[in-house]
């Protein structure tokens, strides 16, 4: 047995799981950890952006875009509470994140003695927005707990988790048994009867639609091959866009599906939690529902659907596809009637201007398997129902949270994880400014993405709250920002301004040409609402 220190232990074990790169910021007490990393040269990089909280995001954004677990590894007290964003950012969008937390000595933990960095009950706190968050206290412990990290991180419904260590348990030594391969995943149940029940169920229906979310993701062919059995479009939202390419004939962008909603008479949720269509659009008893979701708490959280199917989707759709043709009615084609539906968009979101022709703009520069972070702005909710997507895993956008500032942090991540993929971030000025010192970590690690800063001078969404809602009483939501290209140019990143669509394509272009850190300035105006396309009013039930 080898003889290792226990940050060793948790380094080797790491790369035992196929974890070959950690974003961190060094300090006191992560010491010893550091320079285990140090030792693990050649097989481990290490990424140190400006701020924790960009760790955690770059964590968050290698693991959205590869859907391997991905770790961090920040301070406790501060360091750990500004990476908490990220985590909670992480826990609502099913992120495999291991975050890698110091502490301080271990016999002092919770005594209020005022060490450095020292907040009570931190492993409690973490708890509160992981799925799973424990103590390294051993050299010998940290194999088996940093194992049991990537296990809980990737199995069952995917989900942050958190390993806290005491600065001076990094440094102990004792002989540690590493794992020789990865915990074994439980193998996947079918309810065969669960299965015929919802095969019943869809084959029967008229008009079927199919609803998908991140859970989604890994299950694109079957998806597809059974929109095209049901003859059911697609319709998807944020982390389930792509599944079905926008191409597709039988895609549908959520205002869409909100159109369809109103005359289904049965639908297939997918790995989503189903809160617009449950909670907003509406349910009656003429809708038949069939939820699949890998968590047992998912599908019952609003409501008791007619049948649950419980596991990841691909197998359990596998299953489905198998089961339907004893059960499926003919089908007609539905071509006609979506084209009129892609009709009204379109119509639609021509009066959301200039959102839609800065999207096109982006579309027209950013290659299919291009990776787009969408931010917390007026172009980012509209990029939500308007910018066609063809892949998964290509849209990433920050779920529930839906936290200013998150953007760009998460697409050098992105970036980190896959250097061969264009990577473009969007952001508002107010977001961007979360994050700008950032632009020295695109540059130091050579991060090649392109930050497109829609700049209004405020807090778009607010102001326009303001306006509508409050008598135009403006209070808080204007913003004094600096020339964004001399700004970035400072740091050593290449910059570029557009005014209007046709430039920001061509700006685009320049940028991607130059595989290096880029930025491209857009200041504009007041733009339209884009609320009514995405909350949109009950329609049954």
């Amino acid at each position: 047995m080898p003889r290792l220190t226990t940050a060793e232990a948790t380094v080797e074990t790491l790369l035992r799981h196929g974890i070959d790169t950690v974003y961190a910021l060094p300090g006191l007490h992560h010491d010893p950890l550091f320079d285990a990393f140090y030792h693990a040269a050649g097989r481990l990089r290490v990424i140190h952006p400006r701020h924790e909280q960009t760790a955690a995001y770059m964590a968050l954004g290698a693991a959205l875009a590869t859907g391997k677990p991905q770790a961090f590894a920040v301070v406790p007290g501060p360091g750990m509470l500004n990476a908490g964003a990220a985590l909670l950012t992480a826990y609502g969008m099913n992120a495999p994140v291991i975050g890698l937390f110091g502490q301080i000595p271990q016999a002092d933990i919770d005594k209020g003695f005022g060490h450095l960095h020292e907040i009570h009950d931190q492993l409690g706190l973490v708890r509160h927005i992981t799925k799973w968050a424990e103590r390294i206290r051993s050299p010998q412990e940290a194999p088996t707990l940093v194992s049991q990290a990537v296990w809980q991180a990737t199995t069952g419904r995917p989900r942050p988790v958190a390993l806290e260590c005491a600065l001076d348990t990094w440094a102990k030594r004792a002989e540690v048994v590493l794992p020789d391969a990865p915990l074994l995943r439980p193998a996947e149940a079918i309810d065969d009867e669960a299965i015929t029940a919802a095969a019943r169920i869809l084959g029967a229906a008229e008009r079927p639609i199919i609803v998908v979310g991140g859970g989604a993701i890994g299950a694109s062919a079957e998806v597809i091959e059974l929109a095209e059995m049901l003859e059911a479009p697609v319709s998807s939202y944020r982390r389930g866009r792509g599944v079905v390419p926008s191409s597709h004939r039988l895609a549908v962008d959520m205002p869409v599906g909100h159109r369809l909603w109103k005359d289904a008479d049965a639908v297939l949720a997918v790995g989503t939690r189903f809160f617009i269509q449950n909670g907003s659009w509406g349910i009656d008893k003429d809708l038949k529902v069939v939820r699949l979701d890998i968590d047992p708490d998912e599908p019952e959280r609003l409501r008791k659907p007619d049948v649950t199917l419980l596991g990841d989707a691909a197998p359990q759709l596998r299953a489905l596809i198998a089961a339907l043709p004893k059960h499926n009615r003919p089908r007609k084609s539905r071509a006609e009637e979506l084209s009129g539906h892609r009709a009204w968009l379109a119509e639609r979101l021509s009066r959301l201007e200039p959102q839609v022709s800065f999207l096109k703009a982006i579309r027209a520069a950013l290659p299919e398997d291009g990776i787009f972070v969408d931010e917390v702005s007026q172009i980012g909710f509209a990029s939500r129902v308007a910018l066609p997507i063809e892949k998964p895993r290509t849209f990433l956008s920050p779920g529930y949270q839906d936290n200013l500032g998150w953007g760009f942090g998460t697409a050098l991540g992105a970036k980190a994880a896959m250097p061969d993929r264009k990577v473009l971030a969007i952001a508002g000025d107010g977001g961007f400014m979360y994050q700008v010192g950032e632009l020295a970590t695109a540059v130091r690690h050579n991060l090649a993405v392109v930050v497109v800063v829609f700049d209004n001078a405020g807090f778009g969404n607010v102001k326009r709250i303001q306006q509508q809602h409050y008598g135009n009483r403006l209070i808080a939501s204007d913003l004094h920002n600096p020339d964004f290209v001399k700004l970035a140019e400072s740091f050593g990143v290449a910059s570029f301004k557009a005014l209007d669509a046709r430039q920001l394509e061509d700006c685009l272009k320049k940028a991607f040409a130059l595989d290096a850190p880029a930025l491209v300035w857009v200041p504009h105006g007041d733009v339209p609402s884009p609320w009514d396309m995405i909350m949109m009013p009950r329609v049954r039930g």
